[in-house]
């Protein structure tokens, strides 16, 4: 196992907070392997990156020689994760629940190792807990401590309902650790309250409390809300490469370094190269590249990295767009902003009559595709590029 000190620096990278550092710190220096358990509900069929920069964490643990837990809360999943919802998640079916599981244990081996992982399912021990056990494990929390989680707390101070099973949610996740004497728990910054329950729980049962370390919640292609398919703001795993490469390019130059630092394998002194690079005037697209190519290559291979990249270098050729245009901001207000209207304030058109009319003819693009419906609304764009027949373009964040 490696020392403890390089050890610590490459769990850090990418964490948003370790509690307690002391704590994970003095586990290292036992120099045995640790228990590391980080929970998913199948609540769908398919991981998008935003999963996997908890996935690339247990990857970490993993390389250092530590025993991972992958546990797929088939159970949890039947309650719903109240965790960041104004309303009551509606819990899953039994079948539903499974079928996403099968799913994610295909999907979560192209990150991590498959003889180095255990996969384990909360229903393990949970259903032999039974009725009793479970008002047993409800009675050693208060109601004054559930609401003390932001989004209970926020939802009683304005009249919206919490049904009584939500409250069961963190305790059951909490007494997944008690039943695998995890070491260290990962979840992601919004799961704090259910983090820190495992915690609680393993305390009562005299077991040594698990290190919580949290992983940011990586934005989504619009870089302002989490990655999440309900938001349509994602880049999923099981993408095709074209796909994959078209959404990774059209993020900002800002975002890409984010994306690097959460998801890139790469050295942290090979990607402050790159940002050197930028700053001396590489072309930011060119790095973009990189990691497209990089990201693609793991959930796919090299070959369809390179055909993906090949097949967008022919695409833009084709379309002309060059790299320097005029740059515009514009806000989107409530009810977003119409394309014709987008185009006539960018300076691509003369009036929003003739932007309809070249819509209608065809002669409108964003990003290489075709804008092909006259009503279409945007609210929000991080950096696209709008075209109106072969010269006329603009770049425009829309907020």
């Amino acid at each position: 196992m490696a020392d403890w000190q390089s050890a610590f620096a490459e769990l850090q990278r990418g964490a948003e907070e370790i509690l307690l550092e002391e704590e994970l710190i003095a586990k290292l220096k036992e120099g045995k392997p640790l228990k590391i358990k980080a929970g998913f509900d199948p609540t769908a069929p398919d991981l998008h990156l935003g999963h996997t920069v908890l996935i690339n964490k247990l990857r970490a643990f993993q390389k250092l020689g530590h025993e991972v837990i992958f546990l797929i809360g088939d159970f949890t999943g039947m309650i719903g994760d109240p965790t960041g919802k104004n309303v009551t998640r509606k819990p899953l079916t039994r079948e539903d629940v499974l079928a996403n599981a099968e799913t994610y244990k295909e999907q979560v081996f192209k990150i991590l190792d498959p003889s180095k992982t255990t996969i384990r399912f909360n229903s393990e021990w949970m259903e032999e807990l039974g009725a009793s056990g479970m008002i047993k494990l409800a009675s050693s929390q208060t109601v004054a401590r559930m609401l003390e989680r932001d989004d209970f707390k926020k939802r009683y101070a304005n009249g919206q309902p919490i049904a009584i099973h939500e409250f069961l949610y963190p305790l059951v996740q909490g007494w997944d650790s008690v039943a695998l004497k995890s070491d260290v728990e990962l979840g992601g910054t919004d799961q704090r309250f259910n983090l820190l329950m495992g915690r609680e729980l393993q305390k009562g049962q005299g077991q040594r409390p698990q290190t919580v370390l949290m992983t940011p919640l990586l934005e989504g292609l619009d870089g302002v809300q989490k990655m999440s398919k309900s938001l349509g703001n994602y880049i999923g795993i099981t993408d095709s490469p074209s796909d994959m490469f078209g959404k990774i390019m059209s993020i900002s130059d800002d975002l890409m370094w984010r994306y690097y630092d959460l998801l890139s394998f790469k050295a942290i002194e090979e990607i402050a190269q790159y940002k050197e690079q930028v700053a001396a005037g590489t072309n930011p697209r060119d790095i973009k590249i990189a990691l497209a190519k990089e990201i693609i290559a793991r959930f796919h291979d090299e070959a369809a990295a390179d055909a993906a990249h090949h097949e967008f270098v022919q695409r833009f050729q084709k379309n002309a767009i060059p790299d320097e245009m005029p740059e515009f901001t514009f806000e989107a207000g409530e009810e977003g902003m119409a394309v014709a209207n987008l185009l006539k304030e960018a300076g691509l058109v003369a009036s929003t009559s003739e932007a309809m009319r070249m819509v209608k003819q065809g002669a409108v693009k964003m990003d290489g595709e075709k804008v092909a419906d006259q009503k279409t609304t945007f609210r929000s764009l991080e950096q696209a590029v709008f075209q109106v027949g072969k010269r006329k373009f603009a770049r425009v964040t829309l907020g």
